[in-house]
């Protein structure tokens, strides 16, 4: 007897061969694509992530690291959620989706990276926790100049396809944390300073620069895709799922591990926001300075940080009127 083929169905077989076959080069093409920026706009970069950071630094106090002290639980989830259970849980969403290697390192990247300065407008909108918030921003710069290099580094060299990238870039531990150091750490004193001796200054400049941050951030994101818009068409759609998975996982572990531990519901809003809500935008100042702008890593932040901002101010609407 012999088989007999509908041509319907052998169209559809070779056109399901074919887009496999397309998404297939496509990732692999996606690992070896870089995106470029010049020197003069990775100096930029720098530059427009420190004046947020002096930004959110403006209105810290020397009383916003002594409440730390004084109620220090909901500080220590936040960090244990932010630093840890997140790198984690990016680790195990690798393991399960296995991603292009270039992809995998950007989930990792932005997962080490601390809250972004968008996170205390948007628990204010949440009617969160405010000054949790504005504190947990404070202790995750500080703590990131360390924790974000050994992330990448720690997370990056458990898994085969990253830790070959990590050895083909010649990842330096101590340059990395050079920067970070230089990114967050100086403007943070700088604004600190402000606040404590001139704080008539502080409160002048504070509402231009913190709100201004969003923009900035913003043309961050052109600057960085503005002479690739062709290679972020031709490959975003490989890495939307994962960015609104990532994403929600890093919104899920906050508010889970803030339940978990029956933080006020306030701090629940808040841990979910802060830790959700990710500076990818230093994520991508790291990928074009030590990275040369590997095009599956530059993507991750990119799409992150135009979702995240939609994802987060959804959910701060959300919150906002319910005591969950």
């Amino acid at each position: 007897m012999k088989a007999s083929f509908h041509p319907k169905s052998t169209y559809l077989t070779t056109l399901i061969f074919l887009l496999l076959t397309s998404s297939c080069q496509s990732q692999q093409e996606l690992d070896e694509v870089t995106l470029k920026l010049s020197d003069q706009n990775i100096l930029y970069v720098n530059l427009s992530l420190g004046f947020i950071m002096l930004g959110v630094a403006l209105k810290l106090s020397i009383k916003d690291f002594i409440l730390v002290f004084s109620s220090p639980k909901s500080v220590l989830i936040g960090f244990i959620s932010q630093f840890i259970a997140l790198p984690f849980f990016t680790f195990l969403l690798v393991l399960v989706f296995k991603p292009m290697p270039s992809v995998a390192l950007g989930m990792m990247l932005v997962a080490a990276c601390p809250g972004g300065n968008i996170s205390n407008f948007m628990t204010s909108l949440a009617n969160g926790n405010a000054a949790l918030s504005v504190c947990m921003t404070a202790v995750a710069s500080v703590c990131a100049v360390f924790m974000t290099p050994f992330n990448i580094s720690f997370w990056g060299s458990l898994y085969p396809p990253t830790a070959e990238i990590l050895n083909t870039v010649n990842l330096d531990f101590w340059a990395l944390l050079k920067i970070v150091g230089i990114i967050l750490l100086i403007p943070l004193i700088l604004g600190m300073f402000l606040r404590a001796f001139k704080p008539k200054i502080a409160d002048f400049l504070h509402p231009f620069m913190h709100y201004g941050s969003i923009l900035i951030f913003a043309a961050i994101v052109i600057l960085a895709f503005r002479a690739n818009m062709d290679l972020f068409l031709n490959y975003v759609h490989l890495i939307v799922f994962i960015v609104f998975a990532h994403n929600a996982i890093g919104i899920a572990t906050g508010f889970g591990l803030a339940r978990l531990f029956k933080l006020p519901k306030p701090d629940q809003k808040t841990l979910a926001i802060e830790t959700g809500i990710q500076n990818s935008g230093l994520g991508l100042g790291l990928i074009f300075a030590f990275f040369d702008g590997l095009g599956g890593m530059a993507i991750v932040a990119g799409w992150w940080g135009i979702w995240h901002i939609v994802s987060g101010l959804s959910l701060a609407y959300f919150l906002k009127n319910r005591n969950l």
